[in-house]
């Protein structure tokens, strides 16, 4: 359970570092909203790890392991390429910086893969609950740290010290990774490279509901994740400061999802996941179109607060639901394989869909484009229809 948590802290961290601290940055060396946009490209590793997940299930490293081993490598690259991400300035190194933003966003996705595959064979099917709720609480504070915490750094000293401190902080998880066990698998693992890329597809398509899953995870938080592309530049162009927005958005903010998720878990033992994925997506759709509501409101901590505390607490349940229910769908002899499948198509509207959101932004104005953000959110919950009906739940499916 403790590797749990500082494995989410360890995942945490990187992510927002190519996302809405990087944006900031460029923000502030005023580089257009349009390129702001598609930095989210850069994101791109998390949408295709499935591609070499395989050989983290086949391929075993001299030491440590094959968990161990993999996850040592990927925190080591980390903390290089995250203080070279922190050496490159938006206007003058900006190629430079995309390359580094890009290995940064290739070794956390790998670091992904391995810690995902780590949790569900390491934990008991009655542990997994739990473990992925303390992931989740490590995966926020990571986050709040590296958004809160770096853009509260960059304010007062400046961004290359604040990147400097995010890739220390990746310290802790690498010892951990050193000193932790590696897990025994009773399935075994792919004894060759076919069965380490075929046999996990072949497993998983062989339910009838392979694709409505598939098509679910795409698009239960599309707009939520929209939304969330752009949510730093909007900020900081309705006159809040970055200490502002390092304070009430990341820190209380970070706080509020973590609730967020504790709230879900216990809403989860009495409704089940599938009726929770339910109500947990129409409180996140509600809460992305408050975001219009604060664009009309505009500069007040009062209004922000509010907004964020709401929109927050949402997505941490919905996230809880969302983690649960594709860790009850996986094979543990393909671990690695299936759940970066799954998280891949997750991470998907994240990059591809984010991309055009600063063209969105300045098209339509701020609230046309969080209302648009709203309405797109609908497809996924019609999707629970057919994989999840709500009429469907019984004693016999009260957790899954």
């Amino acid at each position: 359970m403790l590797v749990a948590l500082i494995m989410g802290f360890a995942c945490g961290l990187p992510l927002l570092l190519t996302m809405s601290v990087l944006q900031a940055r460029m923000k502030e060396a005023a580089i257009d909203l349009t390129i702001i946009g598609l930095i989210n490209l850069v994101q791109i590793p998390y949408t295709w790890k499935f591609i070499w997940a395989p050989l983290l299930d086949r391929f075993i490293p001299p030491m440590l392991g094959r968990r161990r081993g993999w996850l040592a490598i990927a925190q080591a690259a980390l903390i290089i390429s995250i203080a070279g991400l922190g050496l490159c300035d938006p206007a003058s190194h900006f190629y430079l910086m995309v390359i580094m933003a890009l290995l940064v966003a290739f070794f956390s996705a790998t670091q992904d893969i391995v810690v995902d595959a780590y949790r569900r064979e390491d934990l008991s099917d009655n542990e997994l609950g739990l473990g992925s709720s303390l992931y989740i609480y490590g995966y926020r504070m990571g986050t709040l740290v590296a958004s809160g915490g770096g853009l509260i750094i960059a304010d007062y000293i400046s961004w290359t010290i604040a990147y400097l401190v995010m890739s220390i902080l990746m310290l802790p998880s690498l010892a951990a990774t050193l000193l932790t066990l590696e897990p025994e698998i009773a399935e075994g693992s792919p004894k060759t490279l076919k069965e380490a890329v075929i046999n996990p597809l072949v497993d998983y398509f062989q339910r009838k509901e392979a694709i409505w899953i598939l098509a679910f995870i795409l698009f239960y938080k599309i707009g939520d994740t929209m939304a969330s592309a752009m949510t730093m530049p909007f900020y900081l162009e309705i006159g809040f400061s970055k200490t502002e927005i390092g304070t009430v958005v990341k820190i209380f903010g970070t706080w509020a999802i973590i609730g967020g998720a504790l709230l879900g878990g216990l809403i989860m033992l009495k409704l089940g996941i599938r009726r929770s994925l339910w109500v947990f997506g129409f409180f996140q759709a509600i809460s992305t179109a408050c975001f219009a509501l604060l664009s009309r409101i505009g500069h007040n901590l009062a209004a922000l607060s509010g907004v964020i505390a709401f929109e927050n607490i949402s997505s941490g349940m919905g996230t809880a639901a969302f983690v649960a229910f594709m860790a009850s769908i996986t094979n543990r002899k393909f671990t690695a394989t299936q759940y970066s499948l799954l998280t891949s198509i997750m991470a998907f509207p994240r990059v591809l869909t984010s991309a055009p959101t600063g063209y969105l932004v300045k098209q339509l104005g701020w609230e046309s484009f969080f209302i648009a953000c709203t309405l797109i959110a609908v497809p996924g919950m019609l999707l629970l229809i057919k994989i999840a009906p709500w009429r469907s739940w019984s004693v016999k499916t009260r957790f899954i």
